[in-house]
């Protein structure tokens, strides 16, 4: 625990955070910027001596609960909570379940992608968004219920899995999936997203419920993949993994060699879009 910079980051905090912020009245009394530190103790929930003792840089060690509702108190971001949590010593709080929200940077960054099918998963194996070179590849993600676009949930119980005993890239994905959503399982203990997915899968499929009971854990990382399009036909694929750490998602491109008959049918599949395919 840094209780020295500790104190002065919360100072620094408490200092910017205006009474009309937290609806409080300003008064005409106030010599300092900012809120009183009695103000913030009473936001915190907490006694002002123990709050003035942090910020003396003589406190006790605040626990994981103190810590969380100094956070709200002093209207950190996500960022400054982190801090503020490594300063006391302590792993910051994860969030409680994946995220949804996509960054507007990689939505500006699929729709520039425009020869290159990509889209974003979240730890739950959602898929978020996507460009319409992945559309044009996998399925008309638009035409799917939010609930139905999980690569997890096709991947097992769709006619793909079929092929889990003669094709070895098959086997593979399914064995990589299961164990990347099980090292997500331990990230987001809380979700009750990932608790129903891995329910209902197991359920539908007993290779997964097979391969979940094994309970091996992994990220899943770049692979190479073919696979038979309904309309352009044979595809060589290389399916790269690019994180966004702070929304633990991923983004996932398909790309091919330059001058290969994949290359072609891709330039073929840019063409053609999604018109005439359905949802496989």
């Amino acid at each position: 625990m840094d209780r020295q910079e500790m104190a002065a980051f919360l100072r620094s905090r408490r200092a910017r955070i205006q009474p009309a912020d937290v609806g409080l009245r300003a008064g005409t009394r106030r010599r300092t910027p900012g809120l009183r530190r009695e103000e913030i103790a009473q936001l915190a929930g907490m006694s002002v001596d123990y709050y003035i003792r942090l910020e003396q840089g003589r406190g006790p060690h605040p626990s994981r609960q103190i810590l969380g509702a100094l956070a709200r108190a002093l209207r950190l971001t996500d960022d400054e909570r982190g801090h503020l949590f490594h300063l006391a010593g302590e792993p910051p709080e994860p969030p409680k379940v994946p995220s949804q929200d996509v960054p507007p940077g990689i939505l500006h960054l699929l729709e520039r992608l425009d020869d290159t099918p990509a889209y974003v998963l979240n730890a739950r194996h959602d898929i978020l968004a996507w460009n319409d070179m992945a559309a044009a590849l996998m399925t008309d993600f638009a035409a799917l219920e939010p609930g139905e676009r999980n690569v997890v949930r096709w991947l097992f119980t769709g006619p793909a899995i079929e092929q889990f005993d003669t094709d070895g890239y098959a086997a593979r994905l399914a064995r990589e999936s299961v164990a990347d959503l099980r090292a997500a399982s331990g990230r987001y203990p809380g979700d009750p997203g990932i608790a129903r997915l891995v329910a209902e899968v197991s359920a539908r499929s007993p290779l997964f419920a097979r391969l979940w009971d094994e309970g091996e854990v992994g990220i899943k990382r770049s692979s190479r993949k073919s696979m038979t399009h309904p309309v352009v036909g044979e595809m060589e694929l290389h399916c790269d993994v690019l994180y966004v750490p702070e929304r633990d998602q991923r983004v996932v491109l398909y790309t091919v060699a330059p001058g290969t008959p994949s290359h072609e049918a891709m330039k073929r599949l840019r063409v053609i879009g999604i018109r005439d395919l359905s949802v496989r």
